[in-house]
């Protein structure tokens, strides 16, 4: 796919153009952690789904990236998602004239697979009406400076929330970095089946760490060396993000949780990062009030879409009423029986 009137090309990335994709995303302002090249090998490799990786390049030179993944589902519809299994997403370029570019040709994909729409997770409203439609309401992100003096950090956060992590510290619990995903994953595997959530498979997990390397982190605190809690960290240029949390009952009476996140918080200030990427949370839910309590102010995402099939957006959200009684049976579940067939859902989702 080319541009004539710019000399831009539309090209897929692959084995060969990894390392100028990510040199790209590393420097490129608009990018992120899910932009990265790997997602592309974690996702095809755990869920299946096919993947278009489309850069903008002009004499050899990448001027945006956009990864896109084909979701196909019965139950859940056939769209394009811009970044699947991601909280950010959309194109990251260096001129408007890439984002179009690259926006063309996510839009010859959504016509070309007859997709019911095409989503990009992006962080900042549109410039302009271009007939996509911006819900802005449903998920926000929360972000906030980290300082390499721990007691800035300690200030900086509610003084509610501080009698709670002091809790938490002198609790007798410990944080400890695993080097695997197993732990970790056996905590959040209940943590999600006790939210009446389909949890991932523990593949997904271990390409993750595989994939990221020194960029994935996973944090647990454990208690008499039982892991009551845990977070799998990314780390991208000065940020760090706990992406993926999980808790067991009896970590709410530790103060467990604000213990990782303060531990998180601190070895990432020491490790050098200068934000902490609260990540994204619904309104309405306990993370969102969580993150507020720590002292972090939610900032709208705004994801767009464009319709193709569909006239109307599907609502996917589990607050959606519709889906409170698969909720209330998936609690129910023998745990083993949810990580049976949880990742057969939740890999339709994205």
């Amino acid at each position: 796919m080319t541009g004539a009137a710019t000399g831009l090309h539309i090209r897929e990335l692959d084995d060969t153009t990894r390392a100028a994709w990510d040199r790209f995303v590393d420097t490129c302002p608009d990018a992120t952690f899910c932009h990265r090249a790997g997602w592309k090998p974690v996702i095809e490799r755990s869920f299946g789904h096919k993947t278009h990786f489309l850069y903008a390049e002009a004499d050899g030179v990448i001027q945006g990236v956009l990864p896109l993944v084909r979701i196909k589902s019965p139950l859940f519809g056939h769209r394009l998602v811009s970044n699947a299994f991601c909280v950010y997403g959309g194109p990251a370029a260096v001129s408007d004239a890439a984002r179009e570019a690259l926006d063309r040709a996510a839009l010859d994909l959504t016509a070309r697979y007859d997709v019911d729409y095409l989503e990009y997770r992006t962080m900042h409203p549109p410039a302009r009406d271009d007939g996509w439609v911006t819900q802005s309401d449903v998920y926000a992100t929360f972000r906030k400076p980290l300082y390499p003096d721990p007691e800035r950090n300690m200030l900086a956060v509610p003084s509610k929330q501080r009698n709670t992590i002091r809790k938490g510290m002198k609790s007798g619990a410990k944080a400890v970095v695993e080097p695997d995903a197993a732990r970790f994953y056996e905590v959040f595997a209940e943590n999600m089946r006790d939210l009446g959530t389909p949890v991932f498979g523990r593949n997904y997990f271990e390409n993750l760490t595989r994939e990221f390397g020194d960029a994935c982190e996973i944090l647990l605190v454990t208690k008499d060396d039982r892991p009551v809690c845990g977070a799998m960290l990314f780390f991208f240029r000065n940020e760090v993000t706990p992406y993926y949390v999980g808790s067991r009952k009896g970590a709410r009476e530790l103060s467990a949780i604000s213990f990782m996140y303060w531990e998180a918080l601190n070895r990432a200030a020491a490790r050098g990062c200068e934000v902490f990427d609260f990540s994204r949370s619904k309104r309405g839910t306990g993370s969102f009030d969580l993150k507020r309590h720590w002292g972090f102010v939610p900032e709208p995402l705004h994801y767009r879409y464009k319709l193709h099939r569909k006239s109307e957006l599907p609502n996917l959200n589990p607050l959606n009423r519709k889906y409170r009684q698969f909720i209330a049976i998936w609690k129910r579940l023998p745990l083993p029986v949810a990580n049976l067939f949880g990742p057969m859902i939740i890999r339709d989702l994205g």
